[in-house]
């Protein structure tokens, strides 16, 4: 651990993820040293924030606008909010000047106590990940979710205890900065191309989210998904002990899928564990793979089968992924906000089961979109597009032999909805799943989704 009591600490950030680390800091004798490139941040505001979360007032530096380098003097540490990139100019300096460059979740590890589950993948983490916390909060005293979720790890970190149990969903970003950071379980759901704008290659991409089970021996479980060709080869070389989840095969060891049941297959035996129709009130094949990757990760932390079955068979599907919103006029209508990517997309779209209307396009990632397109297996019949990467998506779509007459523009979110209940019939469903982020039209995928069930359930 490095020696920060009294020592200046520099955080990056003046978000949730920023104050989080700043405070954890300052509760533990370190004096932070905020940096945000942004020079309307506002300080009066920043030290506000910091002196009400730490209940006395905040001893806190805050520098903005263009990195001093004197800044770095005397310092051994500092803590990146996920947003910046670790080879952003400044840090790549700190870096030659042999400070330690953590992130939020390994700042917060090295400050925590009790047993940590960590969840990663391109796709699936949020629903996976609130499902385990259901499960380890109804069998488990003290539970905390955290991380990527929306649950700085750094704010709950001081009220661990060794009989705490974590539940940590954890992006790539974040595992781009660990050093010490140690789950007894951890999961990784899928990788597929997504982030490629920050990782620059897929093999940096596919390298952070292995990152996860760095420090993990043979005493600790790793859970990954056979039927994604990153995770499967991985698990040949991965520290941990690993344990399989199939949606394609049946498996001697591991949990598959097969009909409509999942089974879970060890010593020769095999065990069937619930139907998916009538079991689970989620929808699709990818959530099948979480639920899956949740009793995995459930059973590895101890808990008992009949435990978890009772929970997911309570648990309902997790806001803007896959979301029933309403039916009007015979029309369904599904929120997919959160899927951002086109691997996300696809399996919103695999999760129809009649005529789709669907929106997607925003935010460019620099994404391919082709799989997606080829994806659509004649269940979309129009396509409404939006943002940024709509003429990219129409492109792909005319190359991929989608009419070309189904192919609708929209200039705002609001024209995109009225042009959906137009379109669709009695019988359809309309979809939002636009397989790229929302920055440029809106601050987050959760705007994003309450904008577009706020407008469903105002339908007469």
């Amino acid at each position: 651990m490095i020696a920060i009591n009294n020592k200046r600490v520099i955080v990056v950030g003046t978000g949730k993820s920023g104050i989080g680390s700043a405070v954890l800091l300052e509760q533990n004798g370190a004096i932070p040293v905020i940096y945000d490139e942004n020079d309307k941040v506002n300080a009066k505001e920043v030290r506000k924030r910091l002196s009400e979360k730490l209940g006395f007032a905040t001893k806190a530096q805050l520098v903005t606008g263009a990195f001093p380098k004197e800044l770095t003097k005397d310092v051994e540490l500092c803590v990146l909010s996920p947003g910046v990139p670790v080879d952003a100019d400044f840090v790549l300096y700190m870096k030659e000047q042999q400070i330690h460059i953590w992130g939020e979740i390994e700042l917060a590890y090295n400050f925590t106590k009790g047993t940590v589950l960590a969840i990663t993948g391109t796709n699936g983490k949020t629903t996976t990940t609130s499902l385990v916390g259901q499960i380890m909060e109804e069998h488990f005293e003290h539970t905390f979710i955290v991380g990527n979720i929306g649950n700085p790890y750094t704010e709950a970190a001081p009220l661990m205890t060794q009989d705490t149990v974590s539940v940590a969903e954890i992006s790539s970003f974040q595992l781009e900065t660990i050093e010490h950071f140690h789950p007894k379980v951890s999961a990784i759901l899928n990788i597929t191309p997504d982030h490629l704008n920050r990782h620059h290659t897929m093999e940096n991409y596919v390298a952070a989210k292995e990152a996860i089970t760095l420090n993990q021996t043979k005493d600790d479980f790793c859970i990954l998904n056979y039927e994604n060709a990153y995770t499967r080869a991985f698990g040949e070389r991965c520290p941990a002990s690993v344990i399989y989840f199939s949606s394609a095969r049946r498996l001697d060891n591991g949990f598959f899928y097969e009909g409509e049941d999942i089974y879970l297959a060890k010593d020769k035996t095999v065990q069937r564990l619930l139907n998916v129709k009538t079991d689970m009130n989620l929808v699709g094949l990818c959530n099948i793979e979480n639920v899956m990757a949740a009793i995995a990760v459930s059973m590895s932390a101890g808990v008992p089968m009949a435990n978890i079955l009772a929970t997911i068979k309570r648990f309902v599907a997790v806001e803007h992924r896959i979301e029933f919103v309403a039916e009007k006029n015979g029309v369904v209508y599904y929120n997919d906000s959160k899927a951002t990517n086109t691997d996300a997309a696809i399996q919103g779209i695999k999760a129809m089961d009649r005529p789709t209307v669907l929106i997607g396009g925003g935010y460019d990632k620099g994404s391919e979109y082709d799989d997606w397109i080829n994806s659509f297996d004649n269940k979309v019949k129009k396509l409404v597009l939006i943002g940024q990467t709509r003429e990219a998506i129409a492109a792909c779509a005319g190359k991929c032999g989608f009419p070309k007459e189904d192919i609708l523009f929209a200039d705002t979110f609001e024209e995109a909805l009225e042009v959906c209940v137009r379109e669709a019939c009695p019988g359809d469903a309309v979809l939002l799943s636009p397989a790229c982020a929302s920055w440029g039209m809106f601050p987050n995928y959760e705007v994003r989704g309450e904008q577009f069930k706020e407008y469903v359930n105002g339908l007469a």
